[in-house]
């Protein structure tokens, strides 16, 4: 890339952070779908665009994952070690070590049933109740049908309603399982889509260290 694309690349993200890259942010926090959030933005960015920001922010807040929930997960940490040379004299050198964040060492597993436990609706409503909705996930194969299955896509997607059904089509699903936090959308689609013979799947309550088989 010659030194004048570069410049050119980081003007026109310089001006899109600015005039779009904030607002998609908080209106995918409030809830709103890709589409929804395309509508109401006042500077033109591509549909394309607001995808890619919506997805990184969803993983960038752990409302998305693309690894296992409790599994622990490999970061890079810079820091500084103090050296001292022969004369006595101090010196700081940086670092770059990998660091594991604490994963579940062991899950208690079972699977739902409707005669122990009830209602799903109910149920998922008051395990995320216990759990704390923020650390509560579930798996997500929305982009494995999409590639190899998108017959199975379409007729899984016609149970939802028009805006559960733009929530999942705008979002850039990997080819493999993701986990979404259970928050209330979640629940009510995983919910018509069990009930419906579409979800075969994990919850996963990581305060409670329960993994619950759908």
């Amino acid at each position: 890339m010659s030194e004048q694309d570069f410049f050119r690349d980081a003007l026109s993200d310089f001006t899109y952070e600015a005039a779009s890259g904030g607002a998609i942010r908080h209106l995918a926090d409030l809830g709103y779908t890709v589409k929804q959030i395309g509508e109401r933005l006042t500077y033109p960015t591509p549909y394309e665009r607001v995808r890619k920001t919506v997805w990184q922010h969803l993983l960038d807040t752990k409302v998305l994952l693309t690894q296992e929930p409790g599994s622990g997960e490999t970061r890079e940490k810079a820091e500084y070690v103090v050296e001292h040379d022969k004369y006595g004299r101090t010196s700081y050198r940086l670092l770059t070590v990998q660091r594991e964040s604490g994963g579940v060492r062991s899950w208690r597993e079972r699977n739902y049933s409707r005669e122990k436990d009830g209602n799903l609706a109910a149920y998922l409503a008051k395990m995320c109740d216990r759990n704390g909705e923020e650390s509560a996930y579930v798996s997500c194969d929305f982009g494995i049908w999409q590639r190899r299955d998108p017959k199975r896509l379409d007729k899984a997607m016609q149970t939802l309603n028009e805006r559960q059904r733009e929530y999942v089509s705008g979002l850039i699903w990997e080819d493999k399982i993701c986990y979404h936090r259970l928050n209330q959308r979640m629940r009510e689609m995983i919910v018509k889509l069990y009930e419906t013979g579409y979800y075969q799947g994990t919850c996963f309550f990581l305060r409670l260290a329960e993994k619950v088989e759908l």
